[in-house]
């Protein structure tokens, strides 16, 4: 499922940070005793920040959309230095959320600091449509 979750979050990544490879899987071993390895979500050239891929989040595509999603931003935003993905409108990070029929969105905060809307902006995997 964290393959397939990824291949959708990846074109995200193409639309918004062209210059960037594809993001990747990559698992190395775990320092805990009762696990063999953990999942990070990584730059092409193997570097990653945060934490490892809930190893629950494997039962629904949905759930694993979820996990990648937000450890790939976290990856991308520590490693670049910069927000990501910014919303068009605004020029504000994105971030994940499940919308009202229970996809996974980036939602932007808006104009929330004047009192205006927060809003969803694209599916994830959806920015370029």
């Amino acid at each position: 499922m964290w393959d397939q979750a990824l291949a959708v979050l990846n074109r995200d990544l193409t639309v918004t940070l062209p210059r960037l490879d594809p993001l990747q899987l990559l698992a190395l071993p775990s320092y805990e005793a009762d696990e063999l390895e953990n999942v990070y979500v990584a730059m092409a050239n193997g570097e990653w920040h945060g934490n490892h891929l809930d190893p629950n989040s494997q039962d629904t595509l949905a759930s694993a959309l979820a996990s990648v999603a937000d450890a790939a931003q976290e990856t991308v935003v520590e490693l670049l230095w910069q927000a990501w993905p910014l919303c068009p409108e605004h020029g504000l990070g994105m971030h994940p959320r499940e919308d009202a029929q229970e996809r996974l969105s980036w939602w932007c905060a808006g104009e929330r600091l004047s009192r205006g809307p927060a809003h969803i902006h694209a599916t994830v995997g959806a920015l370029g449509a």
